[in-house]
């Protein structure tokens, strides 16, 4: 018998996925550790060169600025969503405001990014999940040679963030249109690899396995894989597991909201870091 999803069982999956980001967070704050506890010099030298970064960078003002003005944008666009997200609004229409408030990169973890594509020289870039582009323009305003490649489903979503670049000056983004399903063979087919790929979008076990396996073929031995929300729900919590323990991957860092993994030849044992952020 064919099952109908009602609001109550909508309510219900995100009270479930509530409830497993405490519970997670609590298994994060037990287990997260600082520069002291680590072994690893590269993963020391992480921690204190970028996590605990607190320069204000020339960047940073006119990003938060533009985050200032997105809130205070009370226009409605159409919304098309295509990953786990839409649970969050059953409605095809939203103001810009509210975007930037609920689904916007925050300036903690957007400042991270800039500082994480600084510190490694990280140029070719791809992002999947624009939204309206706070965390893309970190990314973009980190090296003035990098080029990043993003990708969002959602067409008016997309423009709002074109929008957006260009307010700010941003000229080294390239921004594609549509389902990651749908296009992201294309998009790959035209880069030989990446230095760092942020994925940001879908929130959905199956399909986030599916992208890191394909993704792989499209990075090289210094590239980093990052994993946004892994602790999101139950089945990020798994994804992320399986991605750590891929024996592509040589050192994985939990901050809880990123996964960050890297694929360093010159590593011979498989590393796993939980840090305090």
């Amino acid at each position: 018998m064919k099952r109908t999803i009602t609001i109550t069982h909508l309510r219900r999956i995100l009270e479930v996925s509530k409830q497993h980001q405490i519970f997670s967070y609590i298994q994060y704050l037990l287990s997260a550790k600082g520069a002291h506890s680590t072994h690893s010099p590269f993963v020391f030298s992480f921690i204190n060169e970028v996590l605990k970064d607190k320069r204000q960078f020339y960047a940073f003002e006119q990003i938060e600025n533009l985050r200032s003005e997105l809130h205070n944008n009370n226009s409605s666009i159409e919304i098309k969503d295509f990953g786990a997200g839409s649970l969050h609004k059953k409605t095809n229409k939203r103001t810009i405001s509210e975007i930037a408030k609920n689904a916007g990169r925050s300036k903690k973890h957007g400042e991270l990014l800039f500082r994480i594509a600084n510190y490694f020289e990280l140029n070719n870039i791809l992002e999947l999940g624009t939204s309206l582009g706070l965390g893309t323009a970190y990314l973009a305003k980190a090296r003035e040679k990098s080029q990043i490649i993003t990708i969002e489903g959602c067409p008016s979503i997309k423009q709002q963030a074109e929008k957006n670049f260009g307010s700010i000056g941003l000229k080294n983004i390239h921004a594609y249109q549509g389902n990651f399903d749908d296009i992201l063979g294309s998009v790959l087919e035209k880069h030989p690899s990446f230095d760092l790929i942020f994925v940001d979008g879908n929130h959905r076990k199956i399909p986030t396995l599916k992208y890191f396996q394909l993704l792989k073929k499209y990075i090289h031995p210094n590239s980093l894989i990052i994993f946004d929300d892994i602790h999101w729900s139950r089945e990020m919590s798994e994804a992320w597991l399986e991605i750590k323990e891929d024996p592509s991957v040589k050192i994985s860092i939990d901050l809880f909201q990123f996964g960050l993994v890297f694929f360093m030849k010159g590593v011979k044992q498989k590393q796993h870091f939980t840090l305090r952020y």
